[in-house]
């Protein structure tokens, strides 16, 4: 693999991602933000942020499939979440935990939560979006 996660000592232990990634490979893939669309282009889970997450996971989970990757690959996650308030978190951990369920992954990458205003379209809560390296 070429991604290494690392949680230095010194630095807290978060259960949902690592601090650090250590990326050996020789390719960069950066995957858009992906929101809760199907393949028709429906939005999946309207109002409901932890099936939005699940969603976005799974996209992203097709698009690294696409050019041979997978969440073992990924050294950054970037999560936008419109209207963001801490107490949200649950929903996004939910989301989170049922799509590795469905996936058999555990992507624990380093990770940024951005609260945003708004996403492309008021249906949408949440966005994610990655960047990988293979070999």
């Amino acid at each position: 693999m070429p991604v290494t996660l690392v949680n230095p000592g010194g630095l807290p232990k978060i259960d949902a991602y690592r601090q650090v990634s250590v990326a050996t490979g020789s390719k960069l893939v950066f995957i858009a933000g992906q929101v809760a669309w199907d393949a028709d282009g429906a939005t999946v889970g309207e109002g409901d942020l932890a099936a939005q997450v699940e969603q976005c996971y799974l996209n992203l989970n097709t698009a690294l499939a696409e050019v041979g990757a997978s969440f073992d690959d990924v050294a950054k996650l970037t999560v936008y979440v419109a209207d963001w308030t801490p107490d949200k978190m649950p929903l996004l951990m939910e989301g989170i935990t049922r799509a590795v369920a469905k996936l058999g992954v555990t992507p624990t990458p380093p990770a940024t939560l951005l609260g945003v205003a708004a996403l492309d379209v008021p249906e949408h809560l949440v966005e994610i979006e990655a960047t990988a390296v293979i070999d």
